[in-house]
């Protein structure tokens, strides 16, 4: 058995709405939003942000640079927050924002290399309940597994078993917090499809260890991917670290994965196990739309995370750093990667954790952060 395991995580993949439709075989682009009627006004707005975009482009072109820099760290493991219904249901409901791709365009995420999506968050209903059965199908064909969302609570609940390509199994718990922008009608009941909708509540954290020791074998390593808060804004709330914190000390958990920012947020090292409060999003349509300009939206970034198979404990983090231009990952400027080191040492700060920018392409956890000795609090 491998001595690490590689776990590539990243935060928001919104594929849809101008994602889906430069893409091989786009859904019909009318939108039901309050000001903008078509998906095809997110690429024109981005082209006049950043120049033409091709249309009917192979799978791999959102995720342009950021491939050959995945295939560099070589991850056992990808995963992603999902954040659009892979569906062409008109079933759409009225939430003001409703993304969807296309399931002839799945082929986006498999080039990507995703292994598996949580899917506990605000948009994988926006098109019903039919839309989420065809999101579930859809990744079950292309080979990729899902977790928080189901037919019912217990499908909803369960954690995903994944098989690393070295090293032990890795086990995907999604679940999403109200405050995200979920809406409670979405919460899967006993005999009602939805999500695995939780309060920052112990009962929560007693019923996620519950569910990971129900399927949990010696040497599993324990991810719980959890959508939270809103989507700007640095702070952390003390109901947020004490919850990812539980789950560590007594749910058993290695990594605590959160997202919903729009932007990266600060980074938790927690008896040797690694809390990610904000990941940001990886890819989405907001380029050449205003507004935010402080949190710079378009740097996103990807977390190589290197857990020790023997007891879960992090080994060591790697950010990689991209930028969104024409709606496709590249490489950033040294000076975009250490405005995001300045950014995430400011928030580390509090957190007891710093990172070291090295050139245009990783960000790096300073040594003596990532193997802090157990029940040391960062």
């Amino acid at each position: 058995m491998a001595e690490t395991v590689r776990i590539l995580l990243v935060g928001d993949v919104m594929t849809g709405r101008g994602i889906d439709q430069i893409l091989p075989n786009p859904c019909p682009p009318e939108l039901h939003e309050r000001w903008i009627g078509s998906a095809e006004d997110y690429v024109r707005l981005a082209e006049r942000a950043n120049g033409p975009i091709p249309r009917r482009a192979g799978f791999d072109y959102p995720w342009g640079e950021a491939l050959p820099a995945w295939r560099e760290v070589t991850p056992d493991l990808a995963i992603a927050n999902l954040e659009t219904a892979v569906t062409r249901s008109d079933a759409w409901l009225d939430k003001g924002i409703n993304y969807r791709m296309s399931p002839e365009n799945v082929g986006c995420l498999e080039a990507a290399g995703f292994d598996a999506c949580a899917l506990a968050n605000n948009h994988v209903l926006d098109w019903g309940r039919q839309g989420l059965v065809d999101t579930l199908e859809a990744l079950a064909r292309a080979g990729i597994g899902t977790a928080g969302a189901g037919a019912d609570r217990a499908a909803a609940r369960a954690p995903a078993i994944l098989a690393a390509k070295a090293g032990p199994r890795v086990l995907l718990v999604s679940c999403v917090v109200a405050d995200s922008g979920v809406p409670q009608s979405w919460a899967a009941r006993e005999h009602r499809s939805g999500v695995n909708l939780v309060t920052l509540a112990d009962q929560t954290v007693d019923a996620i260890a519950r569910d990971l020791a129900a399927v949990r074998r010696p040497a599993d390593i324990a991810v719980v991917s959890i959508h939270w808060g809103s989507n700007w804004g640095y702070g952390i709330e003390p109901a947020q670290r004490s919850f990812a914190q539980n789950l560590i000390r007594r749910a058993g958990v290695s990594i605590v994965h959160g997202h919903s920012s729009h932007h990266p947020k600060g980074v938790e090292v927690f008896d040797a196990r690694l809390i990610l409060y904000g990941c940001g999003d990886l890819l989405n349509d907001y380029e050449g739309i205003s507004g935010y300009a402080a949190y710079r939206g378009d740097l996103v970034a990807a977390y190589l995370a290197e857990v020790c198979a023997a007891d879960g404990r992090l080994a060591a983090l790697r950010i990689l750093p991209f930028r969104v231009r024409r709606l496709r990952l590249e490489r950033p400027s040294e000076s975009d990667v250490n405005w995001l080191a300045a950014r995430l040492n400011r928030e580390g700060a509090e957190l007891g954790t710093r990172f070291a920018a090295s050139g245009s392409k990783a960000l790096y956890l300073e040594r003596d952060q990532r193997q802090a000795a157990p029940n040391h609090r960062m």
